[in-house]
């Protein structure tokens, strides 16, 4: 294990003067900028203060600072929000992420989940102790998301209603449709309801699927939103679909085109 070591006086200026020009993450070509210096010598400077122990390397060419009081450069992320943006962007943070960030729902989860244009190699990544769940999605599925300040640096989050179409396109993005219902009743629960702004992402979306879900979960638990039943019901397509694709189904609710996994209650039948 390397531990925190000494630099020069001048070497600590220059990065003292890069950390202050950083936005939670550190890159040769910012670092460059910052210090009127070539890329390939900022490279060095950075890989030196990762031999020291001043900095964290996330991944090749990636950097974060190591806390001060840190006696060891081998520390978890301290905002993988951050650190997501700077890895996966164009992108945004949602989900099951996004839910607990809007009060959705009490469960722990111990991942970040990151929806993006890009195609990563993997599902699910690893850096510095902290896991990222990346999700592949197309460049018209951009939209519905707000940004936050998470420190100086401003990192895109689904909004609520765009969390919870997320959540009815792939119910594993919410850890399961058991959890995607509890998260479904928080959201008409709150202020954030907005059946008219659900109807017209979900249009943008077209996933046809998606309106049998919610049409189908709706008229279950909220038998009163007649507009978002309704609107639902205009968009049926022919074929069946999947309440959740992951679970096994035995039981067809044609009202709704929709097959419902086996065990679930069937008090919830509309």
């Amino acid at each position: 294990m390397n531990y925190v070591g000494g630099i020069s006086g001048a070497s600590r200026e220059r990065l003292a003067k890069v950390l202050r020009q950083s936005k939670g993450t550190i890159v040769a070509a910012a670092a460059a900028k910052a210090l009127s210096v070539s890329r390939a010598a900022a490279a060095r400077m950075l890989a030196g203060w990762a031999s020291r122990g001043w900095l964290t390397r996330v991944r090749r060419g990636l950097f974060v600072a190591v806390p001060l009081e840190s006696s060891s450069p081998d520390i978890a992320l301290e905002d993988a929000w951050v650190v997501a943006d700077k890895l996966f962007a164009p992108c945004y943070i949602g989900g099951w992420s996004a839910a607990e960030h809007w009060g959705f729902t009490e469960q722990l989860f111990r991942s970040t989940l990151v929806l993006t244009t890009r195609r990563p190699r993997a599902r699910r990544i690893e850096a510095r102790g902290t896991v990222f769940v990346v999700r592949s999605i197309k460049n018209r599925a951009m939209f519905g998301f707000k940004p936050v300040w998470r420190g100086r640096v401003r990192v895109n989050v689904s909004d609520p209603t765009r969390t919870i179409l997320d959540l009815l396109n792939t119910p594993a993005l919410g850890g399961g449709i058991r959890s995607v219902i509890d998260m479904l009743k928080a959201y008409f629960g709150s202020q954030h309801r907005d059946p008219q702004l659900l109807i017209r992402y979900a249009d943008l979306l077209g996933n046809k699927a998606v309106f049998k879900r919610l049409g189908y979960l709706v008229s279950a638990f909220f038998g009163g939103e007649r507009e978002i039943i309704d609107a639902c019901r205009a968009r049926l397509s022919a074929g069946n679909a999947k309440l959740d694709p992951k679970l096994p189904a035995d039981r067809l609710v044609s009202t709704w085109r929709l097959w419902v996994p086996a065990g679930f209650s069937k008090e919830t039948t509309p």
